[in-house]
């Protein structure tokens, strides 16, 4: 794993597929041979008209943009061959190519509807520089039918203008060194710095028709004029400001990867190069004294198809053997075999959840060993069935009983940020338990019978059997939560543990103070041991 420093300059390679729809239909549904040397339009309804919304390269250079009307290209061209505009299958086309992209470098950003932009800092090294990077990707790309621009530099706004832009402008030299991203974009139409149509048609008029024009006027008249989006738009594309990428994958904490000179398919090799990922991840963790909660393997086929598989930890672990175990499981459970395909040039293990971890040491009472093994447990019945279907109660901060548990996942990192820093209560053992071991959701109805209206019951009626009451402590007053929105229709609670005459103990209240309304019931929460 490569670690780039804070102080390097970040590079960028932006690719913009301007005949995506098109691609797409010609790699989905193959033209016959009539329809072959035909141009290719994408249309949809607007305004009770169909009109062109994509047309393939052909298209293009006969002329054919989007807006147009089909009746009109038609008219142009009588031959042409028209399908419906699918927007979803683009975008989903686009994800996949943005997967791909992940075997460059872990941060890729969509740049929708037709483009992505990668930062490639500190990826470079392997693929002999810049060049052999664009190269390689660019290669990749068009292998797979598709129609493909890319440019380098140092912010993405400049990378993504130059290789929608800048072919003319650069005169093919499509990657921009360090710091010169000024230069580069200068040539370029102002529509390259992504304003609105208002907005652009306004600089036209004002004669500002490049980028050139606008670098050479201050920024304050520029934003009283045309909006203040206009100088920041500006500045990045000059490479004078870089705020980054927002990729579609943040990047893990700690990420190891192996490429494969030849692809491999054996399931052997497979599990090898996937355990070897997992030693140098425990390595790593190690060193910055950390354990992993979450990791996630990625197999990348050398056809581009990319298979994720993602496994879980109930506790903290660097232990290779404990997550080779968890992904073996997970493999074994899939209802699709891993299939590799002409076989995977490269696997990646992230993780992507850490916890602090030290070294441990097993107590002489051997309790530690027993949580250890409760938590492999539950990993293994996790990568089997899915987190979901493994489960634990976890405690939640309120004083309602029937809501003070809840369950949760047992691999869940936290409790929902509802439980309190304590955890669970701790009782001593000398007091009576505050809590029965047994709770009845929803509480059970009873009639009761009270010496006075506010105090205990003398006896209480439940599933027709008659119960005398020998001992009672109480009352526990338990209030409705005033911040939840159905709180002022919650009456207020008086707790009783009480015991009959046969020694059964039971936890009864009063719902309702006396004198409110409607009139105070009685039920049955719970019973104790």
């Amino acid at each position: 794993m490569s670690t780039v420093s804070s102080a390097s300059p970040r590079r960028y390679l932006a690719l913009w597929f301007p005949f995506l729809p098109a691609d797409r239909q010609r790699r989905t549904s193959p033209p016959s041979p009539a329809q072959a040397e035909a141009p290719l339009v994408l249309v949809e309804k607007v305004s009770s008209a169909l009109r062109l919304a994509a047309v393939d390269r052909q298209g293009f250079l006969l002329g054919l943009t989007p807006g147009l009307t089909l009746a009109d290209a038609r008219a142009r061209i009588p031959h042409l061959v028209a399908v419906d505009m699918d927007r979803a299958a683009d975008a989903a086309l686009l994800a996949r190519l943005a997967d791909w992209c992940d075997r460059y470098t872990p941060l890729v950003a969509v740049e929708e509807p037709d483009g992505l932009v990668l930062d490639i800092t500190g990826c470079v090294h392997l693929f002999a520089g810049e060049a052999g990077l664009r190269r390689t990707v660019m290669q990749g790309l068009a292998r797979g039918g598709l129609t493909v621009r890319g440019s380098v530099a140092g912010t993405p706004q400049a990378a993504a203008a130059l290789a929608r832009f800048g072919r003319k402008a650069l005169g093919r030299h499509d990657i921009v060194p360090p710091g010169e991203e000024e230069m580069a974009v200068r040539p370029l139409p102002a529509a390259a710095l992504g304003v609105s149509p208002e907005v652009l048609l306004a600089l036209t008029r004002a004669g500002l028709k490049t980028v050139g024009d606008l670098a050479e006027r201050p920024g304050a008249p520029l934003a009283a004029r045309f909006g203040a989006d206009l100088p920041i738009r500006l500045a990045r594309i000059l490479g004078q400001e870089d705020i980054g990428i927002s990729p579609r994958r943040p990047l893990p904490p700690c990420l190891v990867e192996r490429r494969f000179a030849e692809p491999v398919a054996r399931e052997e090799d497979i599990d090898a190069a996937l355990a070897g990922l997992a030693h140098r991840a425990g390595r790593i963790l190690a060193e910055r004294g950390e354990g992993g909660r979450r990791f996630e393997a990625a197999f990348f086929r050398a056809d581009g198809r990319v298979t994720r598989l993602a496994v879980a930890t109930g506790r903290p672990t660097r232990d290779a053997a404990v997550i080779m175990r968890l992904f073996r499981e997970r493999l074994a459970a899939l209802a699709d075999p891993l299939d590799p395909g002409f076989g995977f040039d490269l696997l990646r293990l992230a993780v992507t959840a850490c916890e602090p971890l030290g070294e441990s040491q097993v107590s002489l009472d051997g309790r530690m060993v027993e949580d250890e093994e409760v938590a492999a447990l539950v990993d293994r019945l996790g990568a089997r069935f899915g987190a979901a279907a493994v489960l634990r109660p976890a405690f939640v901060d309120t004083h309602i009983p029937e809501r003070a548990v809840r369950m949760v996942p047992a691999a869940r990192l936290d409790d929902g940020g509802t439980a309190p820093p304590c955890g669970w209560p701790v009782e001593r053992p000398a007091d009576p338990p505050a809590r029965p071991v047994h709770l009845f959701d929803p509480p059970q109805p009873i009639e009761a019978l009270a010496e006075v209206p506010d105090g205990p019951p003398l006896r209480f009626r439940w599933r027709r059997v008659l119960h005398e009451i020998a001992r009672a402590e109480g009352p526990e007053r338990i209030a409705p939560e005033w911040w939840r929105d159905e709180a002022g229709e919650e009456p207020t609670r008086d707790y009783y543990r009480v015991e009959d005459a046969t020694g059964r103990r039971f936890w009864v209240f009063r719902q309702g103070l006396f004198g409110e309304a409607p009139a105070p019931r009685w039920f049955l929460h719970g019973i104790f041991a």
